[in-house]
C-alpha cells in the first residue's frame, strides 16, 4: 500500500488523529464525537491501518446507506492512489468489491450481522467502526449488541469505536465504559429562515415555489429535503414544467446507482444544481457546490404494527437533530442558507433526538439471529434502546408458524436453513420449502423484496407481475423497475445454483408459495360480502370490487394495509382448495369464552384462525390449555376482557409528559393485550370466576412493572 502523509490532509480530524490512535492501543472501546465536515469517516480508517495491518486484522467500518459506503471506498482509495478493492474495498448487498489485500472494509449493516453468522468470533477483525451510528438503525443497534457480546465473551481484544455528531454520548461512553474524543467539524455558518407553517396537502407545490425562490435570491447549489420517492418525482415534475433555470437531480434508495452518483458529483458543465433529496443525504455525503438547503422537515418511515402484523409507511415529522444535520448540509463547503418550512415555535416543539428504528421495527429477523446464537432472552445483550417486548413476542409466534422455532422457542433445522438465507424469515421459509418450485420462488422472493413494478397500473393479481418478469427477461428488454428485481432473482439463483427459468407460470401455485410466506395471510372469501376475505390472523380485509381476484373463493396476500381497521389488499394470488390441504391442521382446540367464563374445548379442522370444521368434545382442559386460552382471548378482545381505569390513561400521559424512560414506543390498551404472556398471573386458570379476577387487576401497576423489568 502507498504510503500516505495524513497529516498534511486539510481536514478538522487531523489535529486528534495522534489522541485517536493512541486511544484505540489503550481501550476497549471508544467513541469519537465529530461534527459534520469533519472527514471522520474517510480519514480514521486509514489513520488505523497501521495498527491492524501489524496484527494482520481487518478494520470494518459500517455505513447505514449504499451510496455512503460506496463512496466512501472510493474516496479513501483515491486518497491512497489505488482502485476500489484493494486496500479498501466494500461489501453492500449483491455487490462486493475486496480482494486478499483488502484490509479496510466498508459495509453496510445488515452485511456484518450476516458476516457474524459464519464467523461469530471475528477471528481477523481488529476493530469494527459504527459511522453515524445516531441515525439508529436497527441494524446498527443489532450489529452493536451481537459485537458488544462477542467481545465480552470470547474476543477481548475486539475494539469498537462508535463515531457519531449528535448521539446521547454520556449514557453510552458509560454503558460501554468508553472514553470520548471530540473533533471540530470544518462548518460555516449557515443562516436559518423559518418559511412559516406547512400545509403537506401542498407539499409538492409549496416545495417548488420555495426553490423558484431560492433560484432567484441566493447563490449556489440547492439541497432540497422530501419524505420520498413519490414527493421527490412531482417537484421535480413541477420544476421542469416552470423551466427551472437549473438541472434537477432526485436522489433516493431505489434509484439507479449511476444516478445517485451523478446526484452528488458537480455538475460536469459547472451548470446550477437541485439535489431532490430523501433522508439519504443526510449524513456521510458532502454533496459538491450545495449552498442553499430547503427543508421540508418530514420523512417517511416504515412502522410495524404487531396487532395487525403489517408494516406502514408513514410521514412523520423529523427531530431537532435531523433538523441540524441538514441545515448542516449549506454549510459544509461556504457559508450557506437553510429555509425551514416551519416556524420557529414549532422548532422548540420537535423531539431533540431521532426515535430508534428498533422500537417501530419488524423484529423477526433479530429474534431469528437470537435464536441461532442460542440466545433466548434479549436482555443478556447490550442494548442501546431495548427491542420492545409486544414486538418480540409477535416476532417469537410468527417463527413458530413458519417453523423456524419450537415451542420452547428454540431454533429448529429448518430455522438453520432459514437462518443462512439473505432476506426476511417470510421469504426464507418459502425459498427453503419450495424445492419443487424454486425458480418461481426466487422469481416471487425478488419481487415482493422491491417496490411493485406494476404499481396502479394493474390489479392485485401478483401473479401477472411474474409471467411479464419472465416475458420481458426472455425476450432481453427489461425496463428500469424489472431491472431492479432480475438483479435480486440473479444473486439467489447464483445462491441457490439454478439456471434462469422463463417458463409460463400458473397464478394458483404462485398463491400456494405465498401460502409458505405469509401463512397468517391466507384468506377465504365471506359469504354475501362481495370481495371481503377473512384472513387466518383472524382480520377482515377487501379487494376491489372489479378486480379478477375479487370472485376467487381463497387467495393468499402478499400485501396490504389496515385503514379504518378493515385492510386493503394491494397484491395477492389465487389459492387452489385442494392445494390447502397441507396446510389444514386437526387438532384440539381450547377456546375462553369470557361473556359465559368457561372453556369450550373442540377438535377443529383449520388453517389458522379459519375454521373449516369444528366438533365440540366433552372434555376439560388442563391448567396449560386454560391459560394459553386465556392469554388468546385477551389478545383478541382486549378492549372487553380488561377493565381500564382513569389511572391507567392518567399513568400513560405520566410517561409521555415526564419522558419517563422506556423500551415502549407505543403504550396503550393494545399493547397490554399482546402482552398478556408476561404479565397474566400464575394460577388464574385455577380461580372460580376467571373474568372479574381480571376486572380486579389494576393495568396501571402491572404496566410499571413492565416498565420497571
Amino acid at each position: 500500500m502507498p504510503k500516505i502523509d495524513l497529516s498534511q490532509i486539510n481536514l478538522p480530524i487531523v489535529e486528534i488523529l495522534p489522541e485517536v490512535v493512541q486511544k484505540i492501543k489503550e481501550e476497549q472501546n471508544l467513541i469519537l464525537n465529530a461534527e459534520a465536515g469533519a472527514g471522520k469517516s474517510t480519514i480514521i480508517p486509514l489513520a488505523l491501518l497501521e495498527i491492524f495491518q501489524d496484527k494482520k486484522q481487518k478494520i470494518i467500518m459500517l455505513e447505514p446507506r449504499r451510496l455512503a459506503a460506496k463512496s466512501i471506498a472510493q474516496r479513501m482509495s483515491q486518497l491512497i492512489g489505488e482502485e476500489v478493492g484493494n486496500t479498501v474495498g466494500y461489501r453492500i448487498r449483491f455487490e462486493t468489491r475486496i480482494s486478499e489485500k483488502t484490509k479496510i472494509e466498508v459495509v453496510t449493516e445488515g452485511i456484518l450481522n450476516k458476516m457474524m453468522d459464519s464467523d461469530p468470533d471475528l477471528k481477523d477483525v481488529g476493530i469494527v467502526i459504527f459511522d453515524e451510528f445516531h441515525e439508529r438503525s436497527i441494524h446498527a443497534d443489532v450489529a452493536l449488541a451481537l459485537a458488544r457480546f462477542t467481545q465480552q465473551n470470547s474476543r477481548p481484544d475486539l475494539k469498537l469505536l462508535i463515531m457519531s455528531a449528535t448521539l446521547n454520548q454520556e449514557f453510552l461512553a458509560k454503558a460501554l465504559n468508553a472514553k470520548v474524543v471530540a473533533s471540530k467539524g470544518r462548518q460555516y455558518p449557515v443562516d436559518l429562515v423559518y418559511a412559516g407553517n406547512l400545509d403537506q396537502r401542498l407539499l409538492a407545490e409549496l416545495t417548488a415555489e420555495q426553490v423558484k425562490k431560492a433560484l432567484k435570491e441566493d447563490e449556489g447549489d440547492i439541497l432540497v429535503f422530501l419524505p420520498g420517492q413519490g414527493e421527490i418525482l412531482a417537484v421535480q415534475d413541477l420544476l421542469r414544467k416552470s423551466k427551472a433555470k437549473a438541472e434537477i437531480y432526485p436522489l433516493f434508495g431505489q434509484l439507479a446507482w449511476h444516478k445517485q452518483w451523478a446526484a452528488i458529483q458537480p455538475h460536469p458543465q459547472g451548470k446550477r444544481k437541485i439535489v431532490l433529496a430523501t433522508s439519504i443525504a443526510e449524513t456521510s455525503l458532502t454533496i459538491e457546490g450545495i449552498k442553499v438547503v430547503i427543508d421540508t422537515g418530514l420523512k417517511k418511515n416504515s412502522i410495524f404494527d404487531p396487532n395487525t402484523a403489517l408494516n406502514s409507511l408513514k410521514t412523520q415529522s423529523i427531530s431537532q437533530d435531523e433538523a441540524t444535520q441538514r441545515a448542516g448540509r449549506a454549510g459544509r463547503l461556504a457559508p450557506g442558507k437553510c429555509y425551514r418550512m416551519w416556524t420557529e415555535a414549532e422548532q422548540t416543539l420537535k423531539p431533540s433526538h431521532r426515535l430508534a428504528e428498533i422500537l417501530h421495527a419488524d423484529l423477526a429477523n433479530l429474534k431469528l439471529d437470537l435464536a441461532a446464537r442460542n440466545i433466548h432472552e434479549s436482555k443478556r445483550l447490550f442494548w442501546l434502546t431495548p427491542p420492545p417486548l409486544d414486538k418480540l413476542i409477535y416476532a417469537e409466534n410468527l417463527l413458530i408458524q413458519l417453523e423456524a422455532l419450537n415451542e420452547d422457542k428454540n431454533i429448529t433445522a429448518m430455522g438453520k436453513q432459514m437462518h443462512q438465507l439473505p432476506c426476511h424469515p417470510r421469504l426464507a421459509h418459502m425459498l427453503v420449502k419450495s424445492t419443487e418450485n424454486l425458480s418461481v420462488a426466487i422469481d416471487l422472493a425478488s419481487l415482493l423484496e422491491e417496490k411493485d413494478p406494476l404499481y396502479k397500473k394493474a390489479g392485485a393479481d401478483i401473479s401477472e407481475r411474474i409471467q411479464l418478469l419472465r416475458t420481458l427477461r426472455g425476450e432481453k428488454r427489461l425496463g428500469r423497475n424489472f431491472q431492479k428485481i432480475e438483479k435480486i432473482a440473479q444473486s439467489y439463483r447464483t445462491l441457490f445454483k439454478i439456471e434462469e427459468d422463463n417458463k409460463e407460470v400458473d397464478p394458483y401455485a404462485i398463491g400456494f408459495l405465498l401460502a409458505m410466506a405469509y401463512p397468517d395471510r391466507i384468506a377465504s372469501a365471506k359469504r354475501g360480502n362481495n370481495a371481503q376475505f377473512q384472513l387466518s390472523n383472524g382480520s377482515i380485509a377487501a379487494i376491489g370490487h372489479k378486480d379478477e381476484l375479487a370472485d376467487e373463493s381463497w387467495l393468499t396476500v402478499a400485501n396490504m394495509d389496515a385503514r379504518g381497521g378493515m385492510g386493503k389488499i394491494f397484491l395477492a394470488a389465487p389459492l387452489n382448495p385442494k392445494d390447502l390441504m397441507p396446510l389444514v391442521k386437526n387438532q384440539r382446540n381450547v377456546q375462553w369464552d369470557f361473556e359465559e367464563d368457561e372453556f369450550i374445548v373442540s377438535n377443529d379442522l383449520s388453517i389458522g384462525n379459519i375454521t373449516l370444521k369444528r366438533e365440540e368434545l366433552d372434555d376439560e382442559p388442563n391448567a396449560k390449555e386454560k391459560r394459553k386460552a386465556i392469554i388468546k382471548a385477551i389478545h383478541l378482545h382486549y378492549d372487553e376482557i380488561l377493565n381500564v381505569k382513569d389511572d391507567f390513561f392518567n399513568y400513560l400521559e405520566e410517561i409521555k409528559e415526564n419522558k419517563i424512560e422506556t423500551e415502549y414506543s407505543e403504550l396503550d390498551l393494545a399493547f397490554m393485550g399482546i402482552t398478556a404472556e408476561k404479565w397474566l398471573p400464575e394460577g388464574i386458570e385455577d380461580e372460580a370466576d376467571i373474568f372479574n379476577y381480571l376486572q380486579r387487576l389494576s393495568l396501571k401497576e402491572i404496566l410499571k412493572e413492565l416498565i420497571k423489568s
